[in-house]
C-alpha cells in the first residue's frame, strides 16, 4: 500500500473519530448530559450492573469523579445505586434501560435508519472488510490503552 493511501485512510479515521465526538457530545447536550456523560452511559448500559470502582477502572476516571457521574445520572432517574445483599458497603450501580432509551432513543431514530441504510447499501464483502477492520482497530486501540495504562 502507498504512502499516500495510508495518510488517506489516517486522515479518514481521525475524521470520523472526531465527527463521532461531535455528534455525540451534541446528542449528549440535548439530552442534557454532557458528551463524555453520555458516553459513559453508554458503557453502563452495555456492561450493566457494577460498582463504581468497576465504572472507574473502565473510564479511567478517578472514584470521586465517577461519584459525581453516578449523582448525575441518579438525579436524572438514569441509574440506581444497589446494595450488595451481603455487603452494605458495596453498592452496584444499576442502568435504568427504560429512562435512558426513553431519553436518547428519539436523539438516535432518524441517525439509527440512515446507518443501517448505510450499511445495507455494502455488499456482503465489502461489509466483510468493514467489519474485520473494526473488529482489528478496536483491538489495537485497546491493546494501546492497556499498553499505556499498565507502563
Amino acid at each position: 500500500m502507498s504512502e499516500e493511501s495510508i495518510v488517506r485512510l489516517r486522515r479518514l479515521s481521525q475524521m470520523y473519530a472526531y465527527t463521532s465526538i461531535q455528534m455525540h457530545e451534541t446528542v449528549g447536550r440535548k439530552a442534557g448530559l454532557s458528551g463524555t456523560d453520555h458516553k459513559y452511559l453508554g458503557f453502563l448500559m452495555q456492561k450493566g450492573q457494577m460498582t463504581a470502582g468497576e465504572l472507574s477502572a473502565l473510564t479511567g476516571l478517578t472514584t470521586g469523579a465517577v461519584t459525581g457521574l453516578i449523582d448525575r445520572f441518579e438525579k436524572k432517574g438514569l441509574v440506581r445505586r444497589r446494595f450488595a445483599d451481603n455487603d452494605r458497603r458495596k453498592v452496584f450501580v444499576e442502568p435504568v434501560t427504560d429512562q435512558i432509551m426513553a431519553l436518547l432513543e428519539p436523539l438516535y431514530r432518524d441517525f439509527r435508519a440512515r446507518s443501517e441504510a448505510l450499511i445495507a447499501s455494502f455488499s456482503e464483502a465489502d461489509r466483510q472488510v468493514i467489519e474485520t477492520y473494526f473488529s482489528k482497530a478496536i483491538d489495537l486501540m485497546n491493546q494501546t490503552t492497556e499498553t499505556l495504562n499498565n507502563p
